[in-house]
Protein backbone atom coordinates (compact mmCIF):
# COMPACT_ATOMS: atom_id res chain seq x y z
CA UNK A 1 0.00 0.00 0.00
CA UNK A 2 3.06 2.22 0.93
CA UNK A 3 4.71 1.57 -2.97
CA UNK A 4 1.07 2.25 -4.15
CA UNK A 5 0.24 5.81 -1.96
CA UNK A 6 3.94 6.96 -2.81
CA UNK A 7 3.27 5.99 -6.42
CA UNK A 8 0.49 7.98 -6.84
CA UNK A 9 2.12 11.20 -4.91
CA UNK A 10 4.47 10.88 -7.53
CA UNK A 11 2.87 10.49 -10.81
CA UNK A 12 0.66 13.31 -9.88
CA UNK A 13 3.33 15.66 -9.09
CA UNK A 14 4.75 15.25 -12.42
CA UNK A 15 1.44 15.15 -14.06
CA UNK A 16 0.87 19.28 -13.52
CA UNK A 17 2.98 20.43 -15.52
CA UNK A 18 2.81 18.31 -18.50
CA UNK A 19 -1.02 18.78 -17.96
CA UNK A 20 -0.48 22.78 -18.35
CA UNK A 21 1.53 22.57 -21.00
CA UNK A 22 -0.78 20.16 -23.42
CA UNK A 23 -3.21 22.19 -22.43
CA UNK A 24 -0.95 25.34 -23.76
CA UNK A 25 -0.62 23.01 -26.80
CA UNK A 26 -4.29 22.60 -27.06
CA UNK A 27 -4.82 26.56 -27.14
CA UNK A 28 -7.25 26.11 -23.63
CA UNK A 29 -7.15 26.89 -20.44
CA UNK A 30 -4.77 25.05 -17.89
CA UNK A 31 -7.71 23.83 -15.41
CA UNK A 32 -9.28 22.09 -18.56
CA UNK A 33 -6.29 19.69 -18.77
CA UNK A 34 -5.77 19.77 -15.45
CA UNK A 35 -9.05 18.76 -14.61
CA UNK A 36 -8.78 16.18 -17.53
CA UNK A 37 -5.97 14.50 -16.43
CA UNK A 38 -8.12 13.88 -12.76
CA UNK A 39 -10.79 12.50 -14.43
CA UNK A 40 -9.35 10.38 -16.70
CA UNK A 41 -7.11 9.04 -13.99
CA UNK A 42 -9.68 8.12 -11.46
CA UNK A 43 -12.29 6.75 -14.38
CA UNK A 44 -9.80 4.62 -15.84
CA UNK A 45 -9.21 3.27 -12.69
CA UNK A 46 -12.39 1.65 -12.46
CA UNK A 47 -12.90 1.16 -16.17
CA UNK A 48 -9.25 0.03 -17.44
CA UNK A 49 -8.18 -2.79 -18.09
CA UNK A 50 -4.53 -2.13 -17.42
CA UNK A 51 -3.85 -1.89 -13.94
CA UNK A 52 -1.27 0.63 -12.38
CA UNK A 53 -1.12 2.68 -16.25
CA UNK A 54 -2.09 6.13 -15.80
CA UNK A 55 -4.17 7.82 -18.25
CA UNK A 56 -4.17 12.11 -18.34
CA UNK A 57 -4.25 14.65 -21.36
CA UNK A 58 -1.47 13.78 -23.54
CA UNK A 59 0.19 15.86 -26.26
CA UNK A 60 -0.88 13.08 -28.62
CA UNK A 61 -4.21 14.06 -27.92
CA UNK A 62 -3.51 17.89 -27.98
CA UNK A 63 -1.96 17.83 -30.88
CA UNK A 64 -5.15 16.45 -33.33
CA UNK A 65 -7.51 18.47 -31.79
CA UNK A 66 -6.24 22.31 -31.33
CA UNK A 67 -6.82 22.97 -34.88
CA UNK A 68 -10.67 22.72 -33.51
CA UNK A 69 -10.38 24.70 -30.69
CA UNK A 70 -9.17 27.49 -32.81
CA UNK A 71 -11.41 27.25 -35.67
CA UNK A 72 -14.81 26.64 -33.52
CA UNK A 73 -14.11 27.06 -30.00
CA UNK A 74 -14.02 25.22 -26.56
CA UNK A 75 -17.73 23.84 -27.04
CA UNK A 76 -17.04 21.85 -30.24
CA UNK A 77 -13.50 20.92 -28.88
CA UNK A 78 -15.47 19.38 -25.46
CA UNK A 79 -18.41 18.13 -27.67
CA UNK A 80 -15.85 16.67 -30.19
CA UNK A 81 -14.11 14.78 -27.02
CA UNK A 82 -17.12 13.34 -25.99
CA UNK A 83 -18.12 11.81 -29.85
CA UNK A 84 -14.24 10.44 -29.10
CA UNK A 85 -15.44 8.27 -26.28
CA UNK A 86 -18.47 7.06 -27.84
CA UNK A 87 -16.61 5.98 -31.16
CA UNK A 88 -13.77 3.99 -28.51
CA UNK A 89 -16.55 2.64 -26.99
CA UNK A 90 -18.10 1.20 -30.43
CA UNK A 91 -14.68 0.16 -31.75
CA UNK A 92 -14.03 -2.04 -28.54
CA UNK A 93 -17.34 -3.63 -29.27
CA UNK A 94 -16.28 -4.19 -32.67
CA UNK A 95 -12.91 -6.12 -31.57
CA UNK A 96 -10.08 -3.23 -32.24
CA UNK A 97 -7.84 -4.24 -29.43
CA UNK A 98 -7.48 -7.58 -31.35
CA UNK A 99 -5.47 -5.82 -34.29
CA UNK A 100 -2.77 -5.40 -31.55
CA UNK A 101 -1.65 -9.04 -33.07
CA UNK A 102 -0.92 -7.47 -36.26
CA UNK A 103 1.76 -4.87 -35.17
CA UNK A 104 5.33 -6.74 -35.36
CA UNK A 105 7.48 -6.09 -32.14
CA UNK A 106 9.66 -4.16 -33.93
CA UNK A 107 7.45 -1.71 -34.79
CA UNK A 108 6.82 -1.63 -30.67
CA UNK A 109 10.75 -1.31 -30.43
CA UNK A 110 10.39 1.37 -32.49
CA UNK A 111 7.50 3.13 -30.40
CA UNK A 112 8.97 2.29 -27.60
CA UNK A 113 12.24 4.17 -28.47
CA UNK A 114 10.51 7.18 -30.26
CA UNK A 115 8.72 7.62 -26.97
CA UNK A 116 11.94 7.84 -24.87
CA UNK A 117 13.20 10.27 -27.64
CA UNK A 118 9.88 12.61 -27.53
CA UNK A 119 9.86 12.75 -23.42
CA UNK A 120 13.38 13.86 -23.55
CA UNK A 121 13.01 16.62 -26.34
CA UNK A 122 9.86 17.70 -24.52
CA UNK A 123 12.25 18.83 -21.57
CA UNK A 124 14.83 20.76 -23.96
CA UNK A 125 12.75 23.86 -23.84
CA UNK A 126 12.75 23.61 -20.13
CA UNK A 127 16.55 23.71 -20.42
CA UNK A 128 17.03 26.79 -22.65
CA UNK A 129 17.20 30.30 -22.26
CA UNK A 130 17.43 29.83 -18.37
CA UNK A 131 19.63 31.03 -15.12
CA UNK A 132 22.71 28.74 -14.97
CA UNK A 133 21.48 27.89 -11.33
CA UNK A 134 18.85 25.04 -13.05
CA UNK A 135 21.58 23.00 -14.57
CA UNK A 136 23.34 22.02 -10.79
CA UNK A 137 19.79 21.45 -9.72
CA UNK A 138 18.46 19.08 -12.69
CA UNK A 139 22.42 17.55 -12.25
CA UNK A 140 21.44 16.94 -8.51
CA UNK A 141 18.25 15.55 -9.80
CA UNK A 142 19.29 12.93 -11.98
CA UNK A 143 22.16 11.89 -9.37
CA UNK A 144 19.01 11.44 -6.70
CA UNK A 145 16.80 9.18 -9.11
CA UNK A 146 19.71 6.91 -10.84
CA UNK A 147 21.19 6.71 -7.21
CA UNK A 148 18.97 6.62 -4.57
CA UNK A 149 17.86 3.09 -5.73
CA UNK A 150 21.17 1.23 -5.27
CA UNK A 151 20.85 2.50 -1.52
CA UNK A 152 17.30 2.05 -0.68
CA UNK A 153 14.25 1.29 -2.80
CA UNK A 154 11.84 2.11 0.84
CA UNK A 155 10.73 5.56 -0.69
CA UNK A 156 10.63 6.45 -4.70
CA UNK A 157 13.32 8.10 -5.73
CA UNK A 158 11.47 10.53 -8.08
CA UNK A 159 9.50 11.77 -5.13
CA UNK A 160 12.62 12.37 -3.29
CA UNK A 161 14.30 14.51 -6.02
CA UNK A 162 11.18 16.77 -5.84
CA UNK A 163 11.14 17.48 -2.13
CA UNK A 164 14.80 18.06 -1.68
CA UNK A 165 15.09 20.28 -5.07
CA UNK A 166 12.22 22.29 -3.89
CA UNK A 167 13.61 22.71 -0.33
CA UNK A 168 16.65 24.07 -2.06
CA UNK A 169 15.11 26.45 -3.90
CA UNK A 170 12.67 27.74 -1.33
CA UNK A 171 15.55 27.60 1.71
CA UNK A 172 17.97 29.17 -0.47
CA UNK A 173 15.35 31.85 -2.63
CA UNK A 174 16.49 30.63 -5.79
CA UNK A 175 15.44 32.28 -8.72
CA UNK A 176 14.45 29.79 -11.02
CA UNK A 177 11.31 28.17 -13.03
CA UNK A 178 8.91 26.72 -11.04
CA UNK A 179 5.36 24.88 -11.90
CA UNK A 180 3.55 28.14 -10.85
CA UNK A 181 5.15 29.65 -13.83
CA UNK A 182 3.48 27.47 -16.37
CA UNK A 183 -0.28 28.89 -15.89
CA UNK A 184 -2.96 29.16 -13.29
CA UNK A 185 -4.30 26.31 -11.18
CA UNK A 186 -7.54 25.89 -10.40
CA UNK A 187 -9.10 26.99 -7.03
CA UNK A 188 -12.31 24.96 -7.58
CA UNK A 189 -13.48 21.78 -8.16
CA UNK A 190 -14.79 20.45 -11.65
CA UNK A 191 -18.39 20.88 -12.39
CA UNK A 192 -20.79 19.35 -15.35
CA UNK A 193 -20.34 20.99 -18.46
CA UNK A 194 -22.71 20.31 -21.28
CA UNK A 195 -21.59 21.85 -24.68
CA UNK A 196 -23.69 24.74 -25.88
CA UNK A 197 -23.52 23.70 -30.02
CA UNK A 198 -26.16 23.43 -32.66
CA UNK A 199 -27.15 19.96 -32.92
CA UNK A 200 -27.39 19.66 -36.31
CA UNK A 201 -25.81 17.29 -38.87
CA UNK A 202 -23.40 20.32 -40.26
CA UNK A 203 -22.39 20.15 -36.09
CA UNK A 204 -21.12 16.30 -36.96
CA UNK A 205 -19.53 17.25 -39.80
CA UNK A 206 -17.11 19.12 -37.88
CA UNK A 207 -16.74 17.29 -35.04
CA UNK A 208 -16.36 13.38 -37.05
CA UNK A 209 -13.15 13.64 -38.25
CA UNK A 210 -11.51 15.61 -35.61
CA UNK A 211 -13.00 12.90 -32.74
CA UNK A 212 -12.40 9.67 -35.11
CA UNK A 213 -8.47 10.88 -34.92
CA UNK A 214 -9.04 11.52 -31.43
CA UNK A 215 -10.21 8.03 -30.74
CA UNK A 216 -8.10 5.86 -32.65
CA UNK A 217 -4.55 8.23 -31.47
CA UNK A 218 -6.17 7.65 -28.22
CA UNK A 219 -6.67 3.54 -28.89
CA UNK A 220 -3.33 3.33 -30.24
CA UNK A 221 -1.31 4.71 -27.69
CA UNK A 222 -3.19 3.39 -24.86
CA UNK A 223 -3.53 -0.42 -26.25
CA UNK A 224 0.92 0.00 -27.23
CA UNK A 225 1.37 1.24 -23.82
CA UNK A 226 -0.56 -1.70 -22.01
CA UNK A 227 1.41 -3.69 -24.33
CA UNK A 228 4.16 -2.61 -22.94
CA UNK A 229 3.50 -2.63 -19.60
CA UNK A 230 2.49 -6.04 -19.63
CA UNK A 231 5.79 -6.66 -20.58
CA UNK A 232 7.60 -4.61 -17.52
CA UNK A 233 5.31 -6.39 -15.20
CA UNK A 234 5.15 -9.67 -16.50
CA UNK A 235 1.66 -9.92 -16.28
CA UNK A 236 -1.82 -9.88 -18.82
CA UNK A 237 -4.03 -7.28 -19.21
CA UNK A 238 -7.62 -7.16 -20.83
CA UNK A 239 -7.02 -4.94 -24.04
CA UNK A 240 -10.86 -4.51 -25.02
CA UNK A 241 -11.55 -3.40 -21.54
CA UNK A 242 -9.18 -0.93 -21.75
CA UNK A 243 -10.26 -0.23 -25.07
CA UNK A 244 -13.79 0.48 -23.75
CA UNK A 245 -12.74 2.26 -20.92
CA UNK A 246 -10.61 4.78 -22.32
CA UNK A 247 -14.07 5.54 -24.48
CA UNK A 248 -15.75 5.67 -20.59
CA UNK A 249 -12.93 7.95 -19.30
CA UNK A 250 -13.09 10.40 -21.97
CA UNK A 251 -16.74 11.01 -22.15
CA UNK A 252 -17.13 11.14 -18.50
CA UNK A 253 -13.85 13.66 -18.97
CA UNK A 254 -15.90 15.97 -21.61
CA UNK A 255 -18.77 16.20 -19.32
CA UNK A 256 -16.67 17.65 -16.99
CA UNK A 257 -15.14 19.86 -19.16
CA UNK A 258 -12.22 18.17 -19.57
CA UNK A 259 -9.99 17.90 -22.93
CA UNK A 260 -10.11 13.92 -22.41
CA UNK A 261 -6.70 12.35 -23.21
CA UNK A 262 -5.25 8.63 -23.19
CA UNK A 263 -2.40 6.66 -21.83
CA UNK A 264 0.42 8.68 -20.82
CA UNK A 265 3.81 6.49 -21.51
CA UNK A 266 5.94 8.82 -19.16
CA UNK A 267 3.60 8.82 -16.32
CA UNK A 268 2.83 5.21 -16.68
CA UNK A 269 7.02 4.44 -16.85
CA UNK A 270 7.44 6.61 -13.31
CA UNK A 271 4.45 4.37 -11.55
CA UNK A 272 5.33 1.27 -12.76
CA UNK A 273 9.56 1.29 -13.32
CA UNK A 274 10.63 4.04 -11.07
CA UNK A 275 8.01 3.43 -8.16
CA UNK A 276 7.42 0.26 -8.45
CA UNK A 277 3.45 0.23 -8.33
CA UNK A 278 1.25 -2.65 -9.75
CA UNK A 279 -2.30 -1.68 -8.89
CA UNK A 280 -5.47 0.12 -9.25
CA UNK A 281 -4.52 2.16 -6.68
CA UNK A 282 -1.66 3.76 -7.59
CA UNK A 283 -3.89 5.25 -10.84
CA UNK A 284 -6.87 6.06 -8.19
CA UNK A 285 -4.57 7.91 -5.93
CA UNK A 286 -2.50 9.83 -9.12
CA UNK A 287 -6.12 11.52 -9.70
CA UNK A 288 -7.35 12.12 -6.53
CA UNK A 289 -3.35 13.83 -5.13
CA UNK A 290 -3.51 15.53 -8.47
CA UNK A 291 -6.97 17.67 -7.74
CA UNK A 292 -5.94 18.06 -4.15
CA UNK A 293 -2.56 19.43 -4.67
CA UNK A 294 -3.67 22.10 -7.71
CA UNK A 295 -7.09 23.19 -5.41
CA UNK A 296 -5.73 22.52 -2.00
CA UNK A 297 -2.17 22.90 -2.14
CA UNK A 298 -2.11 24.86 -5.16
CA UNK A 299 0.43 27.76 -3.12
CA UNK A 300 3.19 24.32 -2.39
CA UNK A 301 3.08 22.93 -5.58
CA UNK A 302 3.50 26.01 -7.53
CA UNK A 303 6.77 26.43 -5.54
CA UNK A 304 8.29 23.09 -6.87
CA UNK A 305 11.70 23.89 -9.73
CA UNK A 306 10.83 22.85 -13.36
CA UNK A 307 14.44 21.13 -12.83
CA UNK A 308 13.20 18.69 -10.56
CA UNK A 309 10.29 17.82 -12.77
CA UNK A 310 13.14 17.69 -15.68
CA UNK A 311 15.16 15.19 -13.85
CA UNK A 312 12.56 12.64 -13.58
CA UNK A 313 11.29 12.87 -17.22
CA UNK A 314 14.84 12.45 -18.22
CA UNK A 315 14.98 9.52 -16.25
CA UNK A 316 12.31 8.05 -17.60
CA UNK A 317 13.02 8.50 -21.03
CA UNK A 318 16.73 6.89 -20.34
CA UNK A 319 14.78 3.86 -18.60
CA UNK A 320 12.05 3.86 -21.39
CA UNK A 321 14.44 3.79 -24.41
CA UNK A 322 15.62 -0.29 -25.16
CA UNK A 323 18.94 0.22 -25.66
CA UNK A 324 19.64 -3.37 -26.15
CA UNK A 325 17.92 -2.55 -29.97
CA UNK A 326 20.71 -0.53 -30.79
CA UNK A 327 23.48 -2.54 -29.77
CA UNK A 328 26.30 -3.57 -32.29
CA UNK A 329 25.57 -6.77 -31.85
CA UNK A 330 21.79 -6.95 -31.75
CA UNK A 331 22.31 -4.64 -35.07
CA UNK A 332 24.64 -7.31 -36.66
CA UNK A 333 22.32 -9.90 -35.76
CA UNK A 334 19.54 -8.98 -36.40
CA UNK A 335 17.76 -8.84 -40.16
CA UNK A 336 18.04 -5.59 -42.10
CA UNK A 337 14.77 -5.51 -43.18
CA UNK A 338 13.73 -5.42 -38.86
CA UNK A 339 16.17 -2.91 -38.40
CA UNK A 340 14.41 -0.87 -40.91
CA UNK A 341 11.48 -0.70 -39.55
CA UNK A 342 12.45 0.13 -35.91
CA UNK A 343 14.26 2.92 -37.21
CA UNK A 344 11.02 4.21 -39.67
CA UNK A 345 9.18 3.82 -36.96
CA UNK A 346 11.21 5.80 -34.99
CA UNK A 347 11.97 8.85 -37.52
CA UNK A 348 8.41 9.15 -38.45
CA UNK A 349 6.91 9.38 -34.62
CA UNK A 350 9.77 12.02 -34.15
CA UNK A 351 9.40 13.72 -37.26
CA UNK A 352 5.79 14.01 -36.73
CA UNK A 353 5.65 13.66 -32.82
CA UNK A 354 2.30 11.81 -34.15
CA UNK A 355 2.10 8.34 -33.28
CA UNK A 356 -0.59 6.86 -35.18
CA UNK A 357 1.59 7.95 -38.07
CA UNK A 358 4.72 6.61 -36.99
CA UNK A 359 3.36 3.26 -36.00
CA UNK A 360 1.12 3.36 -38.88
CA UNK A 361 3.99 4.07 -41.31
CA UNK A 362 5.61 1.44 -39.35
CA UNK A 363 3.73 -1.93 -39.56
CA UNK A 364 2.95 -0.48 -43.74
CA UNK A 365 6.65 -1.15 -43.98
CA UNK A 366 6.94 -4.36 -42.28
CA UNK A 367 3.93 -5.57 -44.25
CA UNK A 368 5.89 -4.64 -47.61
CA UNK A 369 9.05 -5.99 -46.34
CA UNK A 370 7.48 -9.37 -45.42
CA UNK A 371 5.22 -9.60 -48.70
CA UNK A 372 8.83 -9.25 -50.38
CA UNK A 373 10.82 -11.36 -48.35
CA UNK A 374 8.14 -14.11 -48.55
CA UNK A 375 7.34 -13.84 -52.27
CA UNK A 376 10.50 -15.09 -53.21
CA UNK A 377 9.79 -18.41 -51.55
CA UNK A 378 7.46 -19.48 -54.16
CA UNK A 379 9.32 -21.78 -56.14
CA UNK A 380 8.15 -23.53 -59.79
CA UNK A 381 10.09 -26.36 -60.99
CA UNK A 382 9.64 -27.39 -64.65
CA UNK A 383 10.43 -31.37 -65.34
CA UNK A 384 8.99 -33.28 -68.94
CA UNK A 385 7.84 -36.66 -68.81
CA UNK A 386 6.56 -39.37 -71.21
CA UNK A 387 3.53 -41.30 -70.47
CA UNK A 388 2.75 -43.63 -73.43
CA UNK A 389 5.09 -42.14 -76.32
CA UNK A 390 3.05 -38.58 -75.27
CA UNK A 391 4.93 -35.98 -73.58
CA UNK A 392 3.73 -34.35 -70.46
CA UNK A 393 5.16 -31.26 -69.02
CA UNK A 394 4.73 -30.76 -65.37
CA UNK A 395 5.12 -27.84 -62.98
CA UNK A 396 5.68 -28.31 -58.69
CA UNK A 397 4.54 -25.09 -57.70
CA UNK A 398 5.87 -24.82 -54.08
CA UNK A 399 5.22 -21.60 -51.71
CA UNK A 400 2.11 -19.43 -50.23
CA UNK A 401 0.70 -17.38 -53.22
CA UNK A 402 -0.81 -14.50 -52.85
CA UNK A 403 -0.50 -10.94 -54.62
CA UNK A 404 3.09 -10.42 -54.45
CA UNK A 405 4.15 -14.03 -55.21
CA UNK A 406 1.48 -14.89 -57.78
CA UNK A 407 2.43 -12.32 -59.94
CA UNK A 408 5.55 -13.55 -60.96
CA UNK A 409 3.94 -16.96 -61.75
CA UNK A 410 2.42 -15.88 -64.97
CA UNK A 411 6.17 -15.63 -65.99
CA UNK A 412 7.45 -18.94 -64.73
CA UNK A 413 5.66 -20.92 -67.36
CA UNK A 414 7.36 -22.23 -70.89
CA UNK A 415 4.29 -21.80 -73.23
CA UNK A 416 5.60 -21.84 -76.58
CA UNK A 417 7.73 -24.44 -76.00
CA UNK A 418 5.51 -27.01 -73.93
CA UNK A 419 3.81 -29.97 -75.19
CA UNK A 420 0.37 -30.13 -75.95
CA UNK A 421 -0.26 -31.64 -72.50
CA UNK A 422 0.75 -29.65 -69.24
CA UNK A 423 -0.07 -30.93 -65.22
CA UNK A 424 0.68 -28.05 -62.55
CA UNK A 425 0.95 -29.79 -59.48
CA UNK A 426 -0.07 -27.90 -56.59
CA UNK A 427 0.43 -29.95 -53.48
CA UNK A 428 2.45 -27.83 -51.51
CA UNK A 429 0.96 -24.80 -52.39
CA UNK A 430 -1.90 -22.14 -50.90
CA UNK A 431 -4.17 -20.20 -52.82
CA UNK A 432 -4.88 -16.58 -50.45
CA UNK A 433 -6.58 -14.33 -52.41
CA UNK A 434 -8.11 -13.16 -55.73
CA UNK A 435 -4.57 -12.34 -57.26
CA UNK A 436 -3.51 -16.15 -57.70
CA UNK A 437 -7.05 -16.73 -59.62
CA UNK A 438 -6.87 -14.25 -61.93
CA UNK A 439 -3.27 -15.57 -62.05
CA UNK A 440 -4.27 -19.19 -62.45
CA UNK A 441 -6.86 -18.11 -65.39
CA UNK A 442 -3.95 -16.32 -67.26
CA UNK A 443 -1.77 -19.01 -67.34
CA UNK A 444 -4.31 -21.50 -68.95
CA UNK A 445 -5.69 -18.69 -70.77
CA UNK A 446 -2.29 -18.50 -72.54
CA UNK A 447 -2.45 -21.89 -73.06
CA UNK A 448 -4.95 -22.09 -74.17
CA UNK A 449 -4.27 -19.65 -76.62
CA UNK A 450 -1.34 -22.38 -78.16
CA UNK A 451 -4.27 -24.90 -78.49
CA UNK A 452 -2.54 -27.05 -74.96
CA UNK A 453 -4.32 -28.65 -72.46
CA UNK A 454 -3.72 -27.79 -68.68
CA UNK A 455 -4.62 -29.84 -65.51
CA UNK A 456 -4.07 -28.21 -62.23
CA UNK A 457 -4.24 -30.83 -59.52
CA UNK A 458 -3.07 -31.22 -55.91
CA UNK A 459 -5.31 -27.95 -54.42
CA UNK A 460 -5.84 -28.26 -51.18
CA UNK A 461 -9.80 -27.91 -50.24
CA UNK A 462 -9.48 -24.65 -49.48
CA UNK A 463 -7.64 -23.25 -52.59
CA UNK A 464 -10.15 -25.74 -54.89
CA UNK A 465 -12.90 -23.98 -52.96
CA UNK A 466 -11.71 -20.34 -53.52
CA UNK A 467 -10.98 -21.51 -57.23
CA UNK A 468 -14.50 -22.68 -57.60
CA UNK A 469 -15.85 -19.37 -56.49
CA UNK A 470 -13.84 -17.19 -58.49
CA UNK A 471 -12.04 -18.95 -61.44
CA UNK A 472 -12.84 -17.81 -65.05
CA UNK A 473 -15.22 -14.90 -63.19
CA UNK A 474 -12.45 -12.42 -62.28
CA UNK A 475 -12.40 -10.29 -66.03
CA UNK A 476 -8.97 -9.57 -67.64
CA UNK A 477 -8.73 -6.88 -64.96
CA UNK A 478 -10.08 -4.00 -66.76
Amino acid sequence: MKTEVLAGLVVALALIPEAIAFSIIAGVDPRIGLFASFTMAVSISFFGGRPAMISAATGAIALVIAPLVASHGVDYFIAAVIMAGIFQVVLALLGVAKLMRFIPRQVMVGFVNALAILIFLSQVPELLGVTWLVYPLVALGLLIVFGLPKLTTAIPAPLVAIVVLTAITVIASLAVPTVGDKGQLPESLPTLFFPDIPLNLETLQVLFPYALAMAFVGLLESLMTAKLVDDVTDTHSNKTRESWGQGAANIITGFFGGMGGCAMIGQTMINVKASGARTRISTFLAGVFLLILVVVLGDVVALIPMAALVAVMIFVSIATFDWHSIRPSTLRMMPKSETTVMLITVAFTVATHNLAIGVGVGVLTAMVLFANRVAHLVTVTRTVEEHFGEKIAKYVVNGELFFASSNDLYTQFNYAEDPQSIVIDMHDSHLWDASTIAALDAITDKYAKYGKNVEITGLNKASAAMRERLGGKLGGGH
